[in-house]
């Protein structure tokens, strides 16, 4: 018998819960503040999302399915992320609720908005680190024959950043001090990280100052 356990997506996984939302993990979360058109506030976290690009600062999201936030910002091309921190643990899980495009999630897990610096959506007035977005672009992904799926890859340029100063005097942001959560698969499985946790490793020829 093989000590590997090998199958084609395709086919099925044979295992009790899919194993790849676990293996790439823990992921950072796009916690996602909106307008639609008619000025209603949506917040929505996704577990798709990463940094893609330095200057000039690009990150995305992929949403399964063209949900609220992708309507609203394929519809007036701005959008806030939010860090997802532990102690807005519960808020951001409250915002992943599958609720009527009416409801506003800000009123929904009790969070306070607080106005944007360059874009129309509000920030969580509540969270450390916000980064202020215009879109950069909004892509259909495909599956490796072409075939449209439900699934949307939005990518913005942060036009504006805001970080809590007591991460950052010491001239460097202190991650572990940001408290950020990170999504791990199954139904309920998120991560924080910890000063014990850091290890250090410089890239071969890197500069040591």
């Amino acid at each position: 018998m093989s000590d590997l356990h090998s199958y084609e997506p395709r086919l099925g996984h044979g295992l009790a819960h899919d194993p790849l939302n676990l293996i790439v993990a823990p992921r950072p979360i796009g916690w996602i503040s909106s307008l639609a058109a008619d000025g209603s506030r949506n917040l929505a976290p996704y577990s798709f999302f990463n940094l893609f690009n330095y200057r000039p600062p690009i990150i995305g999201f992929s949403s399964l399915r063209w949900k609220d936030s992708v309507a609203n910002i394929a519809e007036t091309r701005e959008f806030v992320w939010n860090l997802a921190t532990r102690p807005l643990a519960e808020a951001v899980n409250a915002t992943s609720a599958e609720v009527p495009g009416v409801v506003d999630e800000f009123e929904l897990a009790a969070l306070e908005a607080a106005p944007s610096s360059l874009v129309a959506p509000p920030r969580v007035a509540a969270t450390p680190v916000a980064f202020e977005c215009r879109v950069a672009a909004i892509h259909r992904l495909t599956d490796a024959s072409g075939r449209d799926l439900d699934a949307w890859l939005v990518l913005g340029e942060a036009v504006m950043i805001h970080i809590r100063r007591d991460l950052v005097a010491s001239g460097t942001y202190d991650t572990v001090a940001g408290e950020p959560i990170l999504r791990g698969g199954g139904p309920a499985d998120y991560f924080t990280i910890s000063e014990g946790a850091r290890f250090r490793m410089r890239r071969p020829g890197a500069s040591v100052s």
